[in-house]
């Protein structure tokens, strides 16, 4: 098995221990990954502020890193559901087609690729979850509220494993932030008013840490949580995974 794994840009420039956390989450795994040193982003940014056009160059870039692998790896649901769902804009070939097909978000991959849920972590502390929307709806990683069907959720089988985990239920589990990339610039103030009522939902149900599979998602919720000094912690998931306090 050839594994590319695929830090994004923010998580490269701000969050390296959240790409450091994966690699060692990988290796625990018994997994042996590659990093393509000439990766760089995968578009999403571009497409998402309405140049998609003009993110071909990145997306090409990006096939031509991890054409190679059987299997393409990263702590970005957001990352992974563009690569997957937004690279109809190149011609599909082979190669594009390959990629588009095997990547994987960190936890998917780890659930039902490897079919593993026990990482052997230990994190001792009351965990509330937030279910990004492009991992959710996008990549479903988990079951949506308004859709009637049986429950299920990657992250929630992995954190379930972690000893001491006490995954805390919420109100309103499966409801955006409110970060959406340039949404977050351009409509402020709803941005913020829904990543205030978001991390209101953790505090009123007792949870101290909360985790995610995007970093993006959780710089918008730690930027408001330190802003307004509230007693949360933020954590991507694979530093919760890769935990043994």
């Amino acid at each position: 098995m050839k594994v590319g794994l695929f830090i994004p840009c923010y998580i490269n420039q701000l969050y390296p221990q959240v790409g450091i956390a994966t690699v060692e989450v990988l290796e625990k795994l018994n997994v042996e990954i590659v990093y393509p040193t000439g990766q760089t982003c995968c578009g999403q940014p571009m497409a998402n502020s309405g140049y998609e056009n003009e993110s071909v160059g990145a997306c090409n870039n990006f096939v031509q890193n991890f054409k190679e692998f059987d299997y393409i790896v990263t702590p970005s649901g957001s990352c992974a559901y563009h690569v997957k769902k937004h690279y109809n804009i190149l011609e599909q070939t082979p190669e594009v087609v390959k990629v588009r097909d095997n990547v994987y978000e960190l936890c998917d991959f780890i659930v039902n690729v490897l079919k593993i849920k026990d990482l052997g972590a230990s994190f001792p502390a009351k965990v509330g979850v937030h279910k990004s929307c492009h991992g959710l709806r996008g990549l479903r990683l988990g079951s949506c509220s308004e859709v009637v069907g049986p429950y299920f959720s990657s992250i929630d089988d992995l954190l379930k494993e972690v000893k001491g985990v006490e995954l805390m239920e919420l109100k309103r589990k499966d409801e955006c932030c409110g970060f959406g990339g340039t949404f977050a610039v351009t409509e402020e103030a709803v941005s913020v008013k829904m990543g205030k009522d978001k991390i209101q939902d953790h505090l009123d149900s007792g949870v101290e840490v909360i985790t995610a599979t995007d970093t993006s998602c959780l710089m918008h919720l730690e930027g408001l949580v330190n802003r307004n000094k509230q007693p949360l912690k933020i954590l991507h998931v694979a530093e919760i995974l890769n935990s043994q306090l």
